[in-house]
């Protein structure tokens, strides 16, 4: 599964893979850049951390929704 963060940046909010030097994604507003990550999640399998504008975690998400292994009995 595929990691990404959607982070801040001087110019708005970013969706980028962990590990990535450029964007997948950039928007100049958090709720712009998470409905570009839900279109742009569409069909793959990937965890998404959400952060604050000081750079913490806010809420993390997995997509497909069914593949959140914190779903899964044991």
């Amino acid at each position: 599964m595929e990691n990404f963060h959607i982070t801040p940046t001087d110019n708005g909010w970013e969706l980028k893979k962990e590990g990535a030097t450029r964007a997948s994604k950039t928007a100049p507003t958090k709720d712009a850049i998470i409905d570009l990550a839900k279109e742009f999640f569409e069909g793959k399998t990937a965890s998404l951390k959400i952060h604050k504008a000081d750079g913490t975690v806010q809420e993390e998400r997995t997509y497909p929704r069914k593949a959140d292994p914190s779903k899964s009995p044991g």
